[in-house]
């Protein structure tokens, strides 16, 4: 697929046209449901009292995946355009025999396992060969200290792996989550699940604001969570079904915000405001930062790049944001000076090694580039066409599209894979480029 810049041909045009829509002379557009939240809340629903809702949920590669597995557990689920129903087991899954294949979904080849391990019955799991390479360890070693009978069927510490459960009686455990917060929200989610509770104390944590979304989603659904310094105390009380609005992805969003920052335009985000759960929004301080206008109110949030698209050269710690690390490797070309990115080691157990394609594409592009353990430092420099390797990642596939808005003739070579988390994404970037095109 060829990615045009702002001046050339804009692929899909009739369909992506439908994607956008106008705000008082301003280029809007509805960002798709957040992946985070719908994988959580889907978790939350199946283990609930009852039937709850999922109005505006994400339909993409992996939460399909994440519901296919819940339903090939004997689950109930639902799923019409918007809307998504499931009904509630907090007994755990219907069957006792399953076998669940969880795609490229890491959300679902971990919260999965532990929603089934609070069951009864022999469970199996598989992944793609991309998730096959991802951690599983410290969650399948804090599992088993809870007495799961987990086994790994052919590399330990990554799927396959079969679960034989009996319930979980809880206690206290020690993680390391170091890697990846998705192993400390199993947990939690686990918690309410188990006979007597959990206590959980962390020795290390990435992206912690994943956690918060977490621990607001469980008190949504009822259950409130004591943190006593670096331990997370979770009751053994049940989760109570609920009527559910899943926001805009955050992550998702940043493309198109880094979009008008990169041009000089202006994009608002609709229903991504002040009262979002996701820490991702942060990245649109990461652009202020670098001179881009930046209003975030309730409702929504608005960047606008500076008119001459001189965005400032910057040193940022992202261990927070990680997921937005490509989003500003592939902007960082076109600013006065430096970008420095630190603290961002876990990116490198992702859906790839996500430092080192970063650094990979930027120096096909011609950008000088330095890249070490845990950062990656990017010099300004005007791009070259070239052709991207994402590796099947759908971040590195939006990051450097949004490259090709200032670089003609980049092309990428698995442009489907962004159908992870949003498969309209190229449609949506085209619309928006139409959008801004109108207003010359």
């Amino acid at each position: 697929m060829i990615l045009s810049s702002c001046g050339g041909g804009i692929p899909n045009l009739a369909r992506a046209e439908a994607v956008s829509r106008r705000l008082t002379g301003m280029a809007a557009l509805e960002v798709p449901g957040s992946k985070s939240i719908t994988a959580r809340a889907l978790f939350l629903a199946a283990a609930a009292h009852g039937t709850t809702v999922l109005r505006k949920p994400l339909d993409s590669d992996d939460t399909a995946g994440f519901a296919e597995g819940l339903t090939a557990l004997g689950y109930q689920v639902d799923r019409t355009p918007e809307r998504w129903r499931v009904e509630g087991r907090p007994q755990g899954p219907a069957l006792t025999q399953a076998r669940v294949f969880c795609r490229d979904g890491a959300t679902t080849a971990r919260f999965l396992p532990a929603l089934a391990a609070a069951g009864h019955g022999e469970f199996h799991f598989d992944a793609s060969s991309q998730m096959r390479r991802r951690p599983l360890g410290p969650l399948s070693n804090a599992l088993r200290s809870l007495g799961v009978d987990l086994v790994h069927e052919i590399d330990e510490g990554h799927h396959p792996l079969t679960i034989r459960a009996h319930g979980i009686k809880g206690g206290h455990i020690t993680l390391d989550a170091g890697l990846s917060s998705q192993f400390l929200t199993a947990l939690l989610l686990l918690g309410p699940l188990t006979a007597e509770g959990l206590a959980i104390t962390v020795t290390d944590l990435v992206s912690a604001p994943y956690v918060a979304i977490t621990t607001a989603m469980m008190e949504r659904f009822g259950v409130g969570i004591v943190r006593d310094g670096d331990t997370y105390l979770v009751p053994p009380r049940p989760y109570t079904a609920t009527d559910y609005l899943i926001e805009p992805d955050a992550s998702t969003a940043s493309y198109f915000l880094a979009a008008a920052a990169l041009t000089g335009r202006s994009i608002t985000i609709p229903g991504l405001g002040t009262d979002s759960l996701q820490g991702d929004l942060r990245f649109a301080d990461v652009l202020a930062r670098m001179g881009a206008d930046v209003t975030i109110t309730p409702e929504a949030v608005t960047v606008s790049g500076p008119a001459n698209a001189d965005l400032h050269g910057v040193t940022v710690n992202m261990r927070d944001i990680s997921d937005t690390m490509p989003t500003l490797a592939a902007i960082a070309p076109f600013v006065d000076g430096p970008v420095r990115i630190e603290d961002v080691y876990n990116t490198r157990v992702k859906e790839c090694d996500r430092l080192e394609a970063s650094a990979e594409n930027l120096r096909a592009l011609g950008v000088p580039v330095q890249v070490g353990r845990d950062w990656i430092e990017i010099h300004p420099a005007q791009p070259r066409p070239a052709h991207i390797a994402c590796h099947g990642d759908h971040r590195i596939a939006m990051a450097f599209s949004v490259t090709a808005l200032r670089t003609p003739g980049i092309t990428l070579d698995d442009p489907g894979c962004v159908k992870k988390t949003f498969p309209g994404f190229h449609a949506a970037l085209a619309a928006l480029q139409s959008a801004w095109q109108r207003d010359q």
